[in-house]
């Protein structure tokens, strides 16, 4: 069995652990990834607490520390499984294995549509406080500031984005480059997660992390809009809806690849998406995404329903992807 026909099989075996058991409660290797990461800053870039930034230093230099962080971080992470599974080349079924465990390690869908139908139900019977505790799970916005119709918009954007971001994307990746690809794109997500933001203290040091993340995610955010204007049935929407809300709405949003996945879920659910969007560092007015009424707790369950399909969908792809190739090879 050559390559490509054992990266299907681990993708596959990597999706199913994950829809059965979602994250792992111990011993994640994306939280011991994150802990590595916050050590390297340190070094890197350590909080003096003047305003965020260390000192008299100029953004050129911290943009430069940033780019060495990114590269060390993101590159070790590559190497690692990459390495993995060119030493596994021999062993079918260990090689099977390390795509799996790396596929089900890099993935969060099945996690995220938890927290998510968590919200619904708080939602649903008037829970705002929960619902506010709960949203740092999902995203990093002050919840302190956000009634029950935020709470859901909040929601549904984040089920959206993170969809695309930490299941498409991952599994897009394991398709084009196996473990080495997926690895790459879940260490680039997790530090633009980590220090991406328009803080004044990672404003610069963030910047490499945050446009390294843009470039792994540009392919899978658009894959994840196609497949999801696809699926939109199952929530009563339309493909045509969601690919002219896609086209007219996605651009105007301030990141490349939310924009697009965004604006897809809010023309599958006939909603709009946007607007006052509060963070601990300041608060920003996103343009409007789709033309419909703002999301209602109702909705949350139905983006939770749309992104599953989506993830499955991507699944599918990229295992059929990967069969196709390694069907090709054979008979080369």
């Amino acid at each position: 069995m050559n390559r490509h026909l054992l990266r299907a099989l681990g993708t596959a075996l990597g999706f199913v652990a994950d829809a059965a058991f979602a994250d792992p409660g111990r011993w994640h290797p994306v939280a011991g990834f994150g802990s590595r990461a916050a050590a390297l800053e340190q070094v890197l870039h350590p909080d003096t607490g003047l305003d965020g930034d260390t000192g008299a230093r100029s953004g050129t230099g911290i943009r430069a520390r940033g780019l060495v962080f990114t590269v060390v971080l993101v590159g070790g992470a590559a190497v690692t499984a990459g390495a993995a599974e060119a030493l596994s080349a021999r062993r079918p079924a260990l090689r099977v294995a390390v795509t799996a465990i790396t596929v089900w390690s890099c993935l969060g869908g099945t996690s995220l549509l938890r927290v998510a139908e968590r919200h619904a139900v708080l939602l649903e019977r008037g829970d705002v406080p929960a619902s506010r505790e709960l949203l740092p799970w999902l995203c990093g916005r002050d919840p302190s500031a956000l009634e029950a119709g935020d709470l859901a918009r909040a929601v549904v954007e984040s089920v959206a984005e993170n969809t695309s971001d930490a299941a498409v994307a991952t599994l897009f990746w394991a398709a084009v480059a196996g473990p080495a690809g997926a690895a790459a794109h879940r260490a680039a997500n997790t530090l633009d997660a980590m220090v991406g933001h328009r803080s004044s203290r990672y404003v610069d040091f963030g910047w490499a992390s945050a446009r390294l993340d843009d470039v792994l995610g540009w392919p899978a955010a658009r894959l994840a809009a196609a497949l999801t204007a696809a699926v939109s049935p199952v929530v009563g929407g339309e493909p045509s809806t969601v690919l002219a809300t896609w086209r007219r709405d996605a651009r105007a949003h301030p990141s490349p690849n939310a924009g697009v996945i965004e604006a897809a879920c809010a023309g599958a659910l006939g909603v709009r998406l946007g607007g006052r969007t509060p963070y601990p560092y300041g608060v920003e007015t996103r343009p409007g995404l789709g033309r419909g009424p703002a999301p209602q707790p109702h909705d949350v369950r139905r983006a939770v329903r749309l992104m599953r399909y989506t993830q499955v969908a991507a699944a599918v792809g990229a295992v059929a992807a990967q069969t196709v190739l390694g069907a090709v090879a054979a008979r080369d």
